[in-house]
């Protein structure tokens, strides 16, 4: 039986989306991610603590399905939309923040494949199949030390090497969230000594492929992001599944899925903030601190922040959805929204550790892991400098 503080504090949680609910699928849906991320956040902790990885959330992921909730219907999954997986990963990331971001590459790298079927059919059939009957895991691979984030246009330093039975692909890639439990990588790498590039489908069992454990930070440490090290892993032709063409002109949309997840940190510590008010009671006041002015004007403050960059967040992810012809040219909203919500989630943190105060600082204390993780979506594409940089261009006419 579900313990009584458990019960209302989902309840309180589904209250935060009601507004934002627009039918019973979508309450279904939120219930699912309600249930993973509230038993996430029972081992969210630990994790933190002693930097594991966390298998266990992957495993019940797999069990409840989520990563086949955005593959096309037509090959068993349930297609849902941007403004759904917004959603989900905000609330999935109010338990773990590290496990939300990590399956919300996976999921949204399938959302990206599904709009723009750029692939061979049979191939994502195949890759969707795989999503939906073994519960198989995928990410894209992209970065690497010498280049930085993809998003910068630096050229990279793995190689494909054309072979007689195909291609041969060596190199290392860093920032592979989830590295340990992903069956497919999407490797982005040069094709021979020229400038073209391709994404290359690799499956992990492959020879050659290997893990390397490198993911030494203090945000976000259950993302698991290791490097995957590439040493002439032989690949058929059928391997380079995109080639320079990739993406075309519409804008990635479902990079939505990063600022969703740090809105979710900001939730979780807006959350624990205002029930550490209203059950704090020092012997200096007459009741808890909720009362006091002080306070409640922080909790405004929190709200307000909260308030804008939800409104931004779903009106954008549903104008995606609702307004599909007006996609081309939504490139500057879409990265204006993640500058506003992942700078605005910050915020949100720093008020709440306010309302907590120095205890907001102890290891065993949530707030900390909040104040750290948070500011990691600051380093996640696209950059604040890149962002500002093009909505001033789209001002000035693209002068």
């Amino acid at each position: 039986m579900m313990r009584r503080e458990h019960f209302f504090r989902r309840c309180r949680q589904l209250d935060l989306y009601e507004s934002y609910i627009q039918n019973d699928r979508q309450r279904e849906l939120l219930t699912l991610a309600g249930e993973l991320a509230d038993a996430f956040a029972e081992r969210a902790e630990e994790h933190d603590r002693e930097g594991s990885f966390p298998f266990e959330n992957f495993n019940d992921l797999k069990k409840k399905g989520y990563g086949k909730l955005t593959v096309p219907k037509e090959y068993g999954g349930e297609e849902i939309s941007l403004y759904e997986m917004v959603m989900l990963q905000e609330r999935l990331a109010t338990g773990d923040a590290a496990t939300a971001l990590s399956i919300g590459w996976h999921l949204g790298g399938l959302m990206e494949l599904s709009e723009s079927r750029l692939w061979d059919e049979a191939q994502f059939q195949a890759l969707c199949e795989a999503v939906v009957t073994e519960q198989a895991f995928v990410n894209r691979a992209a970065s690497e030390p010498a280049t930085g984030s993809p998003t910068r246009g630096g050229l990279p330093e793995t190689k494909a090497t054309k072979t007689d039975n195909g291609f041969e692909l060596t190199g290392r890639k860093s920032f592979t969230s989830m590295a340990k439990v992903l069956d497919y990588s999407l490797v982005l790498a040069r094709i021979g000594e020229t400038e073209k590039k391709g994404f290359f489908l690799v499956d992990h069992n492959l020879d050659g492929v290997s893990i390397e454990d490198t993911w030494d930070v203090i945000a976000m440490k259950g993302t698991g992001s290791e490097d995957l090290v590439l040493d002439h892993v032989s690949l058929p032709p059928s391997a380079m599944v995109e080639g320079d063409e990739r993406g075309g002109d519409i804008p990635k949309a479902w990079l939505l899925h990063i600022p969703a997840c740090y809105l979710g940190v900001a939730v979780a510590a807006r959350n624990y903030a205002i029930e550490f008010a209203s059950n704090y009671s020092p012997n200096s006041l007459p009741g808890p601190i909720k009362e006091v002015p002080e306070v409640q004007r922080k909790i405004g403050e929190m709200e307000l922040e909260l308030f804008q960059a939800r409104q931004i967040l779903y009106s954008v992810a549903d104008k995606w959805v609702k307004e599909p012809d007006k996609r081309k040219g939504m490139g500057p909203e879409l990265s204006a929204v993640k500058h506003i919500v992942t700078n605005g989630a910050a915020r949100i943190v720093d008020i709440a550790m306010r309302i907590v105060g120095a205890r907001s600082l102890y290891r065993s204390n949530p707030m900390q892991r909040y104040y750290r993780d948070v500011r990691a979506g600051l380093h996640n594409p696209p950059m604040d400098d890149m962002v500002i940089s093009l909505l001033s261009k789209r001002a000035l006419g693209g002068k």
